[in-house]
């Protein structure tokens, strides 16, 4: 049988690599209290969870370091020791820049590298400091997204619910470029017409063909989450992208806050129907960002 994949999970050393919002002391975040992960989190931890729930792959998703390069650079040599793991890793890149050909052309250089992940939308409260959703009114962020497709390279959307149909409109003028959306969207409103609304917002991505939906970091919103307060989320992204347009991803190690690797791969296997097994847990993450998995 092929091993799976967690097609979202972030690694980080901090004496290698700098990351300003993990080191911040005593900030709150949106996903809760930072506290417990201001430390580092290697491969070989990561391993020690993800194996014994069949993971046996994995793609590393920026994750804010002060420089995106030094991260891809740092994630290479991480995947260059690990041959026996197979990792593609996603990279930060500023899609409005004047350089960005030659910033990709730089990234490219990496054999790990298959996207970019450009963050949209984190949280309201967050986002309206940040200032980040004024990349949809900006052109050249079209224009980048346009160029990432054209290098093969596929783009990571992290965005919240009310941002979904401008955003959809954007990417519909780039139907070339493959694109992962984060965190089944972000659904932010637990509530039953919090998720109504989500879930009626979610169809302008899903009905682009060239999106797929990444069933990750559930647990940002919903810190004591359980498999019940969960369902309706997986459900809902199964129903609208169909199992071949649907990963798993196990935020980790920010979702380690809200509980452990097993638990985790346990409520999306007991979730997900099993005829939809392969394609969630492996299939169409292999497809997506070019892995080939080991078999068990």
């Amino acid at each position: 049988m092929t091993g799976r994949i967690d097609a979202h999970h972030h690694l980080w050393e901090l004496a290698a690599v700098h990351y300003p919002w993990l080191m911040a002391r005593g900030v709150e975040r949106f996903f809760g209290d930072p506290t417990p992960i201001q430390r580092d989190y290697l491969l070989r931890e990561l391993r020690s969870e993800a194996q014994p729930c069949g993971i046996r792959a994995s793609v590393h998703i920026q994750v804010g370091a002060e420089n995106g390069l030094d991260e891809a650079r740092w994630i290479q040599t991480v995947a260059d020791a690990n041959p026996d793991w197979p990792m593609a890793q996603v990279v930060f890149c500023d899609l409005t820049s004047t350089d960005l050909s030659k910033q990709l052309d730089t990234f490219q250089t990496l054999p790990t590298v298959r996207g970019v992940r450009q963050i949209v939308g984190r949280a309201p409260g967050e986002d309206a400091r940040t200032g980040t959703n004024s990349l949809l009114d900006d052109p050249r962020f079209l224009d980048g997204v346009q160029e990432v497709g054209r290098r093969c390279l596929s783009f990571d959307l992290q965005l919240i619910p009310e941002l979904m149909e401008k955003t959809a409109r954007i990417l519909a003028q780039a139907p070339d470029t493959r694109v992962a959306l984060c965190h089944a969207g972000s659904p932010h409103d637990r509530s039953p017409a919090g998720l109504n609304d989500w879930a009626q917002r979610l169809r302008a991505l899903s009905d682009l063909p060239q999106v797929s939906c990444k069933l990750s970091g559930l647990g940002m919103f919903d810190h004591g989450w359980t498999p019940d307060t969960i369902r309706p989320i997986v459900e809902t992204c199964l129903e609208q992208f169909g199992p071949e347009r649907v990963m798993f991803g196990s935020n980790f190690p920010v979702d380690k806050l809200y509980g452990d690797y097993a638990s985790l791969t346990q409520a999306y296997h007991d979730l997900v129907p099993a005829e939809a097994h392969s394609a969630v847990f492996s299939q169409t993450a292999a497809r997506f960002y070019d892995l080939e998995v080991p078999r068990d």
